[in-house]
């Protein structure tokens, strides 16, 4: 029996308060008033903070994993940086694949490089730069596959973001995977879903990253179907646990892809990528609540939303609740649609804060529009479950940072309370694999053992290191021994 005395416990369910926790092979026993408990282990936490452990509602493992060894890009400052970096790595190890991610070109003094000038950098190596969104990236011309010069973008873009990633060897790939879970343990998290899929990553990477030691995977693969058959033999062949996530119907906003009812203010003319019609978003709806099967989508422009309300219109219920990625573009009769079929959204609130306000990049690329970005706080008040991630490379992870854009959101009255915030990054991260538990997410006796802590302050959402975490009664991170 463990003992934890002197916490400060953050249940989604229940004041915040100091109490004794007991955990017996796994499962909490008792929450309660300190008193003269014995047990085998007993930790004094001094006021330290325990919440849930958290759960990560969208994520790219190996994608984020080889940035340990790749290019961060982050806030590059402009072409001639960005040049100068792959030039660098290339010379050092000459005629190894280039991964990197974070460029944005909005505040460069120039244009993003030409594929020619890339070419020169690299000399002759491979390189995949992608943008911070993910949507597109820069990439040598042997990976460019006839695309024209420029980022890649749409169908060019998952072709040569597969091309890179065949480059990856399996112990390169093992060491990316083994890299992420680790941080995102050494975060609090006890939970990731990953977004795979064939336009993504590949059915080895899943499997490989579904074997791995660390926080529990949810995967989900992003490849649509027709018939109920066809969605229990991909689920079996792939080991996902749905198949939903990034089903790209539409792309991102700072790529200029996603799907719009009208154009860009920065680009007329352009409304972004349709990559699925609204009889193959129908049909993959119907085929996965004929197999009992969670199917979902990635939605962002309001032109996505609508197909897919459109065809949340066209499909019977089931016993299955689906869910959407990002669902940033949304207005109020769309959101009363998706509560009354049970959808899940699986929403990033640093979205909002990196690109969100007056003068962000949602409002240079979409004007008055990007002030209804990203209602959370009508998505909760209509009864739509929320799960918060990252999306983790295109925001970091880190649960308390996310809770945190969810409170202060960059538009008054559209963010969450820190109660809402935090329920919804524990308990909704459950909800949207489909687990029907009242407990999971909680920290209440019955409960599975799974727990963060943490060495600071919560009255304003903000916390110090994670001290351990622990997801059902397995130690995934601890620096207290």
């Amino acid at each position: 029996m463990t003992l934890l005395l002197g916490a400060r416990v953050l249940d989604p369910g229940a004041p915040a308060g100091p109490a004794a926790v007991e955990i017996v092979d796994g499962t909490i026993t008792r929450v309660g008033p300190a008193g003269a408990e014995r047990g085998d282990h007993v930790v004094h936490l001094d006021g330290a903070v325990l919440t849930p452990a958290f759960v990560d509602a969208h994520v790219h493992a190996t994608s984020t994993g080889l940035l340990v060894d790749g290019l961060d890009l982050t806030g590059c400052p402009s072409p001639r940086a960005l040049l100068d970096a792959v030039r660098t790595r290339a010379a050092a190890r000459p005629g190894a694949l280039v991964w990197g991610h974070g460029w944005q070109e909005q505040d460069w003094d120039g244009p993003v490089p030409t594929r020619a000038e890339l070419d020169r950098a690299a000399a002759g190596a491979p390189v995949y730069l992608s943008r911070i969104d993910v949507h597109s990236a820069l990439v040598t011309g042997d990976l460019a596959g006839g695309a024209p010069d420029g980022p890649v973008t749409a169908d060019a873009h998952h072709r040569a973001r597969r091309a890179a990633l065949d480059a990856v060897d399996g112990p390169v790939r093992d060491a990316a995977q083994r890299a992420f879970l680790a941080d995102a343990a050494a975060h609090g998290i006890g939970v990731v879903h990953e977004c795979a899929g064939p336009d993504i990553s590949s059915r080895a990477d899943l499997a490989a990253l579904l074997a791995a030691d660390g926080p529990d995977v949810v995967g989900y693969w992003g490849e649509a179907v027709a018939t109920a058959d066809d969605a229990r033999d991909l689920l079996a062949a792939t080991g996902a646990h749905g198949l939903a996530g990034d089903l790209f119907v539409d792309g991102s906003i700072g790529s200029r892809t996603a799907a719009l009812c009208a154009p860009y203010s920065d680009a007329p003319g352009c409304t972004g990528n349709r990559y699925l019609d609204l009889d193959a978003v129908a049909a993959h709806l119907a085929a996965c609540t004929a197999a009992g099967i969670q199917a979902g989508f990635h939605v962002i422009g309001d032109a996505a939303a609508a197909l897919l309300v459109d065809a949340l219109r066209r499909t019977p219920p089931g016993r299955v609740r689906h869910r959407v990625e990002h669902l940033e573009m949304v207005d109020a009769a769309q959101i009363a649609v998706l509560a009354g079929h049970g959808v899940v959204a699986s929403v990033q609130p640093l979205f909002d804060a990196c690109w969100g306000g007056e003068d962000g990049m949602y409002a240079e690329r979409l004007g008055p529009r990007a002030r209804a970005m990203n209602p959370f706080a009508a998505l909760h008040a209509a009864g739509v479950e929320l799960a918060l991630g990252s999306d983790s490379p295109v925001t970091p992870v880190g649960p308390w940072e996310a809770v945190r854009a969810a409170v202060a959101h960059r538009t008054p009255g559209s963010g969450l309370t820190t109660a809402q915030a935090l329920a919804a990054h524990t308990v909704g991260g459950h909800r949207a694999a489909g687990d029907t538990d009242p407990l999971a997410g909680r920290i209440v006796p019955g409960a599975p053992a799974s727990y963060a802590l943490w060495d600071g302050a919560v009255g304003d959402g903000r916390v110090g290191t994670c001290l351990r975490t622990v997801q059902r009664g397995r130690v995934l991170h601890d620096t207290l021994r």
